[in-house]
């Protein structure tokens, strides 16, 4: 028995003494390499991913070819969302323009680890019915049709990134930060190639009358900015619809306390696990080297993947 206990204790030694080498070793790997070889590395590795590590702002975004856009976007990705952590308030607008039902979706809140933000850019294969909106399967516009897209996110007025693209689906993520929701508020401008498709956009918000959008139609800008600070919260008429939206919100709410209590918990511990380091690079280095499977669950979520996956062939 007393055996036993000595051969644990000591493998239980050997382990340590081998993980603090390692650790040591991977800290001095990291610390040799320069700021560009580090960023080259990390956009390397995130970009089979979808991603790209943008310096200037500290923040991973998506690529223009992201595997994203193959599956394009239904409703049902947004109602899964908060079964795979990622707890977000969500703002769809629908317009019809040049034979298509448009789809310009915002998105802000937590994803996983990371604080972030994204404005999306789709369109259906055809027009559709409001009653469609909820099932159909909207696809991400092609090159040549991508807007100007720009937006900037704060917390509680506190500015965490901007950036502005020509993109399908604009993005932003802050690495290891944690917000709640209602503390962001999402800032976008987005450029019309034509006014006819802007004041089509600019009608669509204000038929949800909750947010205010501002045009510019002069020939040098065709834009609107819209803010984007909490969601909007559809009406309910009659008890029975009532007592069933009360359920669901009830339902929804302690999933979305659910997730963000694992959501702190997670980002707690990257910050532990990637503690020798401050700088995102470093700690994301740090953690491919280290533990490279949790380094590729942070960038994808198998589940989530997978759910997407199937679930544009089965709105297709």
């Amino acid at each position: 028995m007393y055996l036993l206990i000595g051969i644990l204790f000591a493998l239980c030694v050997l382990f340590y003494v081998i993980n603090h080498c390692r650790k040591r070793h991977i800290i001095r790997k990291i610390c040799c390499m320069s700021d560009a070889e580090k960023c080259c590395l990390l956009n390397e590795l995130a970009q089979p991913f979808g991603f790209e590590y943008l310096p200037d702002q500290d923040i991973f975004t998506s690529t223009y070819d992201s595997w994203q856009k193959e599956f394009g976007y239904c409703a049902a990705f947004d109602d899964a969302a908060v079964h795979f952590n990622m707890v977000f308030d969500c703002e769809p607008v629908y317009f019809d323009y040049n034979d298509r039902t448009w789809l310009i979706e915002f998105w802000k809140g937590q994803y996983g680890i990371n604080t972030g933000a994204e404005i999306g850019v789709y369109r259906a294969n055809s027009l559709l019915l409001p009653s469609q909106y909820s099932t159909a399967l909207f696809h991400g516009v092609p090159s040549e049709e991508m807007l100007g897209l720009r937006m900037e996110l704060q917390r509680k007025n506190q500015k965490l990134f901007s950036i502005e693209r020509i993109h399908w689906w604009l993005t932003g993520f802050r690495m290891g930060a944690y917000s709640e929701p209602e503390d962001l508020e999402l800032q976008a401008v987005i450029t019309f190639p034509n006014e006819e498709m802007l004041q089509r956009f600019a009608e669509a918000v204000h038929r949800k009358g909750c947010h205010e959008v501002q045009t510019c139609g002069c020939r040098c800008s065709l834009t609107a900015s819209f803010a984007f600070d909490a969601s909007c919260k559809p009406c309910h008429d009659g008890k029975k619809n009532r007592l069933f939206h009360c359920l669901i919100a009830w339902k929804n709410r302690m999933l979305r306390r659910f997730a963000q209590w694992k959501n702190r918990i997670f980002c707690r511990l990257f910050l532990w696990i990637t503690r020798p380091f401050t700088c995102t690079p470093d700690r994301m280095l740090y953690l491919y080297y280290f533990l490279p499977f949790a380094f590729r669950r942070m960038l994808k979520p198998r589940k989530y993947y997978k759910h997407r996956k199937s679930a544009s062939r089965r709105y297709s």
